[in-house]
């Protein structure tokens, strides 16, 4: 899959930050806070190269069935709130983007 330079760096930075794969618990949490960041098509695209390599054990159905859940009913802020302080030590600018 070859993906736009920005999201490219940001899947490349995702699996540096996640070395072992994206676990389970972060699936969610990751979304919703990649959404506070790009689009549903660019999360889309974030979230299928990690899945075509391995970095999200799960299919593209079940991707699909997250991204609804992240833009339906939100993770819980503690969820949040872990994966936003792993996403932080690592460089990821997590705080809102002004409007």
């Amino acid at each position: 899959m070859i993906l736009p330079p920005l999201l490219a760096s940001i899947v490349e930075w995702l699996r540096a930050g996640y070395p072992d794969g994206v676990p389970e618990q972060d699936y969610v949490p990751l979304l919703a806070l990649l959404t506070r960041r790009l689009s549903e098509d660019e999360v889309d695209q974030v979230a299928d190269a990690l899945a075509e390599d391995g970095d999200l054990p799960i299919s593209r159905i079940d991707i699909a069935v997250l991204i609804t859940k992240v833009t339906n009913d939100m993770p819980l802020e503690r969820d949040i709130d872990r994966v936003r302080r792993h996403l932080e030590s690592g460089g990821w600018p997590t705080a809102e983007p002004e409007r």
